[in-house]
């Protein structure tokens, strides 16, 4: 072996060495590479699963309310009907009572005049079918009334005229308003929990 080829075989093998050293340096910053972005991935994925996750709760918690929102609404629009429709019923049994509990009911709005006077104006049903002692009946109570002869359009109940002043005492214009205190009684007794 020549000289040349021992420059040449140190030359050989120092670049062998010094390729093997940068293969490994170039292995352990791969390895170091690869672990870095591991330990990012399984950061990024554990960021993911929070933000789902906490995103996933709030979908389910607005969920939760919506139904329990339309849940509350649809019990409010059954109660509402419920105290609609006895309040209709109401309304009708004052109309539609016998003569005499019809009558009587009347009496009960006059003595609530007490005091007053007028001209108690009347539907065309309830003229037909007054009393005999009526206008006695409602002086009783304290209310100092004439029958007017001309009915008036009302559906139930009367209307005390005195000069330019009406008080309408029908049913259906008393129970509108009293309707607030209607319905917190009705609530009570059918709604009470």
């Amino acid at each position: 072996m020549n000289g040349s080829d021992v420059i040449l075989g140190r030359i050989k093998s120092d670049c062998d060495q010094r390729v093997n050293a940068i293969e490994r340096e170039a292995e352990q910053k791969r390895e170091s590479v690869l672990a870095e972005a591991e330990k990012q991935a399984q950061k990024l994925e554990r960021d993911i699963a929070g933000k789902t996750s906490r995103e996933l709760k709030r979908l389910e918690d607005s969920a939760k309310s919506r139904s329990e929102l339309e849940r509350r609404n649809a019990l409010l629009k059954r109660r509402r009907a419920e105290i609609d429709k006895t309040i209709d019923s109401l309304s009708e049994y004052l109309t539609n009572q016998n003569d005499g509990d019809y009558f009587e009911s009347i009496y009960k709005l006059c003595a609530q005049l007490k005091g007053k006077s007028g001209e108690i104006m009347l539907n065309s049903r309830d003229l037909a079918r007054l009393p005999g002692d009526f206008e006695q009946q409602v002086k009783s109570r304290g209310l100092d009334a004439a029958v007017s002869k001309t009915p008036v359009n009302i559906g139930s109940g009367f209307i005390l005229k005195s000069g330019d002043i009406e008080e309408n005492m029908e049913f259906a214009a008393i129970i509108s308003a009293r309707r607030d205190e209607l319905e917190d009684l009705i609530n009570r007794e059918l709604f009470a929990q």
